[in-house]
């Protein structure tokens, strides 16, 4: 009885295994190349590519504008078009072809490649703050940030300790401006970021702080921001200021927030020691800028 119903009502055809295969691994295919090229110019250069495909068909004969020169010369950019953009894009092609590579190990590797990154920026931050070297170091989560690497030097690096100090470095070509870290890895420098224009931030915060606070208002960043006159380490996020952090404390909060589990002895060892938070506003304000302090 089961089995007529199933036939007459064709899902005998919809539940075929390889189908159901074939569609998942499509969906696959097609969700991964949709995450690596959000928030990128690929999605532009695919707008415009769609906008070509239009005119086309609107200019051939017998259609809404029978333009016979414009379809012959958009007719062509269309046959040689994806020739361009495999020269324009063949960077980001290795790339993705290197994602699908090694997915299948990178949920095993992505929790402690994330740990390892989290602690090369903690320890590069204090030392940065012991030698009074300033640094603004930002860390992307949901909302892209595409707008603020355009506005850098596009670097595409592994984070480690050791290119974090030296592109800080004062009197070093990269050292004015921030360092934006996506995807595991540090996609600019010397990038501009909005300043917070918040009327009741301390004075004692300089520009570096100003700037952090600005886009972690704007967005969902996380903003890492060392004081070159106090070698003090703060960390910005949803517009609050958490100060006078050191390596430990860092580290904790940057997985807690980044969604990485620490063992409980540990995630809250660098909090736990401290008296709390007060606030650097006027007591008038409610926006948070926060002070943690030992």
């Amino acid at each position: 009885m089961l089995g007529s119903l199933i036939e007459l009502l064709g899902w005998d055809k919809i539940l075929d295994p390889l189908d159901v295969l074939d569609i998942l691994l499509l969906w696959f295919v097609v969700y991964q190349v949709l995450l690596l090229i959000r928030r990128t110019r690929a999605v532009q250069m695919i707008y415009g590519m769609i906008a070509v495909i239009f005119l086309w068909v609107a200019t051939a004969p017998g259609w809404i504008f029978p333009l016979k020169a414009v379809h012959w010369v958009l007719g062509y950019l269309l046959l040689y078009g994806p020739f361009a953009l495999i020269v324009l894009f063949q960077s980001p092609i290795r790339q993705t072809l290197a994602h699908f590579g090694r997915y299948p190990f990178g949920k095993f590797r992505s929790v402690d490649s994330r740990r390892e990154l989290i602690e090369e920026i903690a320890l590069a931050a204090t030392a940065m703050g012991s030698r009074r070297i300033g640094a603004l170091i930002v860390l992307e989560r949901v909302h892209g940030l595409r707008n603020y690497i355009e506005t850098g030097i596009e670097m595409d690096a592994v984070v480690s300790y050791d290119l974090l100090i030296n592109v800080f470095t004062p009197r070093t070509p990269l050292h004015d401006g921030a360092v934006i870290i996506s995807n595991g890895r540090i996609q600019a420098a010397s990038c501009f970021l909005p300043l917070s224009t918040d009327p009741y931030i301390s004075r004692q915060f300089g520009t570096r702080h100003r700037a952090a606070i600005g886009l972690s208002q704007e967005t969902d960043a996380i903003v890492i921001v060392v004081s070159e006159e106090r070698g003090s380490v703060s960390v910005a996020m949803d517009g609050a200021l958490h100060q006078d952090l050191d390596t430990r404390s860092t580290q904790a909060f940057l997985e807690q927030n980044l969604g990485i589990d620490r063992p409980s002895g540990l995630a809250w060892s660098g909090w736990l020691g401290r008296r709390g938070s007060t606030n650097t506003k006027e007591s008038g304000s409610k926006n948070a800028v926060e002070t943690a302090r030992p």
